[in-house]
């Protein structure tokens, strides 16, 4: 009798263990994710996309940034990259270098595969619109590039993103 309890009980229990949660969907907005709720600041949104001439047609912003832990591109920056992919169809010998990037929380391990995550989040929107494979080139710096080098909220804001290098 006892084994039979014990088996029944351990049936529960590997089956509650092999089931998976639910998936949610990708954050939507550009608000800090719950573990940043002490933190109010929001992500910088890129800048419009403004006058393009002085860049041979190129657009003028070249960073794309992200929510703490976040490797999906936020609808305020989905435009620009819609931009650089239209460019990028238009002008097929042009190539692109996406440099994804971190903060300096987190290990150095992990920091470069958000990085490298974030680098081919922005490849799979410029593919979708329309941009060759051969033109795209991926790289992960993880935190070994910022932007600002203060250890605060506002330079954590800035470096992490994924920039946009012409070639």
């Amino acid at each position: 009798m006892k084994k039979m309890a014990l088996s029944i009980l351990m049936l529960g229990l590997l089956s509650a263990c092999a089931s998976e949660k639910a998936k949610e969907p990708p954050p939507q907005n550009t608000a800090a994710p719950a573990a940043e709720a002490t933190q109010p600041v929001a992500p910088k949104a890129a800048e419009p996309v403004a006058d393009n001439s002085a860049n041979n047609g190129e657009p003028s912003s070249r960073s794309v940034y992200y929510p703490l832990d976040v490797s999906v591109v936020q609808s305020a920056d989905r435009a620009l990259v819609q931009e650089h992919a239209k460019y990028l169809s238009a002008h097929p010998g042009v190539k692109v270098r996406l440099e994804g990037n971190c903060d300096e929380r987190g290990s150095n391990e992990y920091n470069l595969a958000l990085g490298q995550r974030r680098a081919d989040g922005v490849k799979k929107l410029l593919r979708a619109g329309g941009v060759q494979a051969r033109q795209i080139e991926t790289v992960s710096n993880g935190e070994e590039k910022p932007k600002l080098s203060c250890h605060e909220e506002k330079c954590w804001q800035e470096n992490r993103r994924t920039d946009l290098v012409y070639k």
